[in-house]
């Protein structure tokens, strides 16, 4: 199976040791990992900002790259971009794009999938061979939950991972207030969504937080980082990336303020 990973302008730019993590899973499940060069942003902060038409040629960036015949599936560490593809991609292109466009986009969108929903629906497994011998609670991105509807799929892989006590986050399908743009349009109103998620956690004993999404995880670990609480962020795809043999280690830790600056 040919397995083309999505990395993210996000990921790329800010966090790739989280999507290193996930082409490390996506091969030890015994997929052909490959990364198109040509890919960029899936465009979803141009669109929901309201630039649609300009978002047609990351679009057709985006169907250039991975609806070549030869990939059979589109692997994205980040509920958020592969909800904006799934949702977004097709719509924009028909209203503002040709014909090529939206057949490209057709078929890209109909094969990328995040990847809690690939390892469960696609590889038909829980049990990644994960190892992480720490107190973890799972925040809910609201793309992940609203348009592509993982449902408990995420928390069913933690749950299969050696070592791993999952704590449930109280209020945890409450936004933590990223929202791409919103976070810098609205910035006060950013700021208290995500003091209560901090909040919720912290209630948790937790010793890390993770999330499908890099772009939750940058701000609420950034939030974490200022308060200096002790909870590290980390994408789910690292601690389902960590074995016995190769642990994760606090040192790999990206999420904080101090990373971002």
């Amino acid at each position: 199976m040919r397995v083309a990973l999505f990395s993210t302008c996000i990921g790329d730019s800010l966090f790739p040791d989280a999507h290193k993590a996930a082409a490390i899973v996506l091969a030890r499940l015994g997929c052909e990992v490959v990364y198109p060069m040509g890919q960029t942003c899936c465009g979803q902060m141009h669109i929901n900002t309201g630039y649609q038409k300009e978002a047609i040629p990351i679009i057709r960036t985006y169907a250039d790259a991975f609806a070549d015949s030869s990939i059979d599936y589109v692997v994205a560490p980040s509920g958020s971009c592969a909800a904006a593809v799934r949702d977004q991609h097709v719509r924009v292109a028909e209203r503002y794009g040709d014909r090529a466009l939206v057949d490209g986009a057709s078929i890209a969108s109909k094969k990328t999938y995040d990847l809690s929903e690939f390892i469960v629906d696609i590889m038909e497994t829980y049990d990644v061979g994960a190892f992480f011998p720490h107190r973890v609670t799972y925040h809910s991105s609201c793309h992940s939950v609203r348009f592509l509807k993982v449902g408990d799929r995420p928390y069913e892989l933690l749950r299969h991972v050696k070592g791993l006590e999952l704590v449930d986050l109280p209020n945890h399908e409450e936004c933590c207030g990223f929202g791409g743009t919103f976070s810098v349009k609205n910035a006060e109103t950013s700021a208290a969504m995500v003091a209560d998620k901090v909040r919720h956690i912290k209630e948790t004993g937790a010793e890390y937080v993770t999330a499908g999404d890099s772009s939750c995880l940058m701000n609420i670990g950034g939030a974490m980082s200022r308060q200096h609480n002790g909870i590290r962020a980390i994408h789910m795809a690292e601690i389902l990336a960590s074995t016995v043999q190769h642990p994760w280690t606090p040192e790999h830790a990206a999420y904080t303020r101090e990373a971002m600056l």
